[in-house]
């Protein structure tokens, strides 16, 4: 049999191993998929580790899987072995346990039943540029109620947060009066606000996500610094006032290029003279052939909304033409964003 890293002997054929990896990296999603769905990593924090026969007892399946998935996930080094125990990785003991700060199994469940389905009709997004996922209600806005369930929200709550903390970290915000446009269930303004004492916030989104992004900032002790404001930003009114700061995240991805500058330009007009604009996303690089994180969730966005992620020269030309002046780009890593683009109201 040959040896399928090496490509066909005699030809010097590249290996074949990166297609078998991307080709297989639905196994590897699936396997934290069903790991988490089981509870394993939090039975096995909770017992400190277990072995074969123990986790099949305690996940409530025969000992032929509970192996076999064990040794997926210790492969893949979400666990590890002690002996003839296996115990959480570090990374899957700090984000995997059910009842962690910055739990991660809700993002894994929301890609799961929401955006997976979408992603496996993605030859048809792309031939025919619409978006493949599923909504209930079709004629209704791709944010609106019945086309979003709380799991989204919950399930954005980890990565947003963990996000946040590296924008607090790049851009100080500390004393300002922060609009934050369609702040979703608030992980932003949440983890700004703990990062910078002196900031007050208010989040605007649609009622029904407003209703859910107060009981989170109650939940964090925060309501005397931030506010919410049911609205919705592209109807006639324009943004609220009263704000030296707005703050877009994750949210000109959603929109076409006419949407996206139609919602700057209401950014534009509600800020004061000298007051900021913060873009804060996964940025693809300006020559377009990367990284793969932005170029993978712009497809995202092709399979789910009518947008797709920018680059910094694009924003860049978009801000300018809104009346935006000292344009630049502050980078930094986090979950889901690489960068900020910044600008001021002269």
């Amino acid at each position: 049999m040959e040896d399928a890293s090496t490509g066909a002997p005699g030809t010097g054929a590249p290996s074949l191993e990166p297609l078998l990896t991307l080709a297989s990296g639905l196994w590897r999603s699936q396997t934290l998929v069903v790991a988490e769905a089981l509870g394993m990593f939090t039975f096995l924090h909770q017992e400190e580790g277990a072995t074969a026969h123990e986790a099949a007892k305690g996940l409530g399946i025969s000992e032929r899987p509970a192996e076999m998935l064990l040794t997926a996930a210790a492969a893949l080094g979400l666990l590890r072995k002690d002996g003839d125990r296996y115990v959480n990785s570090p990374v899957s003991d700090a984000y995997l346990v059910r009842g962690r700060p910055y739990y991660f199994g809700d993002y894994i469940r929301m890609l799961q039943e929401y955006v997976y389905p979408g992603w496996m009709r993605i030859t048809e997004a792309v031939r025919t540029g619409r978006p493949t996922r599923a909504t209930p209600e079709p004629g209704k806005g791709i944010f609106a109620e019945d086309n979003r369930p709380a799991l989204f929200w919950d399930g954005l709550y980890p990565v947003s947060a963990l996000t946040a903390q590296a924008l607090a970290r790049a851009v100080d915000l500390d004393g300002a009066r922060l609009l934050d446009v369609g702040g979703g269930g608030g992980a932003f303004t949440v983890e700004l606000c703990r990062h910078h004492p002196r900031l007050r916030a208010t989040v605007f989104d649609l009622p029904h996500v407003c209703a859910l992004t107060a009981g989170r900032i109650a939940e964090a002790g925060l309501a005397d610094r931030i506010a919410v404001r049911p609205g919705d930003f592209f109807a006639p009114q324009d943004l609220p006032e009263g704000h030296d700061t707005v703050l877009l995240s994750m949210i000109l991805h959603d929109w076409d290029e006419t949407q996206g500058r139609e919602l700057l330009a209401k950014c534009f007009r509600a800020l004061p003279a000298g007051g900021r604009i913060v873009i804060s996303e996964l940025l693809v690089d300006d020559d377009k052939a990367g990284p793969q994180d932005a170029a993978l969730m712009s497809l995202n966005m092709l399979v789910g909304t009518p947008g797709r992620n920018y680059t910094a020269a694009e924003y860049t030309d978009w801000l300018r033409a809104a009346g935006f002046q000292g344009v630049h780009t502050e980078r930094f890593r986090a979950p889901v964003a690489n960068g900020a683009v910044v600008a001021h109201k002269p």
